[in-house]
């Protein structure tokens, strides 16, 4: 797929099934992270790689923030089964590193361009996925579960794997409507 077609047709694939990336394919995508922008060098990541049994301890994880986190019943009953959507979640953390030339927002964004980066490539390959966030990545007991100092934060989950579908094309937008130039 040549990348500036990958790049006008990137959609999200939220209906995912086996296989996951795996082998060389999976070594691409963790390789795209690692050539986001990245001011200073710092790599200001942590990728966390849940697969079969990961999933169902980032389930457990989520199930113990719910609890924690005072939610509903059914909030509660759901949470260890959001990892399984997929056969793959990625858990995309920024560890920011003190920098007086590199601000914590910048560091979030190169995490952010990371995560892009792996979705990009899994596109490019024949899988698919989809970023999500949610409360979970702002929760405290799932922060603490990864050993997240306060200024790190999780960007998000992505989740991989191979399309039970084709994505539905989307409407173009007008550039025009979000762009704006100062020719003078």
């Amino acid at each position: 797929m040549h990348a500036l077609e990958l790049l006008l047709n990137r959609t999200s694939q939220p209906r995912l099934q086996e296989p996951a990336p795996a082998g060389e394919i999976l070594e691409n995508i963790m390789q795209a992270a690692l050539r986001a922008p990245d001011h200073a060098a710092l790599t200001p990541w942590r990728f966390v790689v849940c697969q079969g049994l990961g999933l169902n301890r980032l389930g457990e994880i989520l199930e113990q923030a719910a609890i924690a986190s005072d939610m509903s019943e059914k909030d509660i009953e759901r949470a260890p089964q959001l990892p399984l959507r997929a056969p793959m979640v990625i858990v995309a953390i920024a560890k920011y590193q003190d920098n007086p030339k590199v601000p914590w927002v910048e560091q979030v964004a190169s995490t952010a361009c990371a995560v892009h980066s792996m979705q990009m490539a899994a596109l490019a390959q024949g899988f698919n996925g989809i970023w999500r966030t949610g409360s979970y990545a702002q929760n405290d007991e799932v922060k603490k579960a990864f050993a997240l100092q306060e200024q790190d934060e999780i960007v998000g989950f992505l989740y991989l794997g191979t399309p039970q579908a084709e994505a539905l094309p989307r409407k173009p937008k007008s550039s025009a409507d979000y762009f704006e130039f100062w020719n003078e």
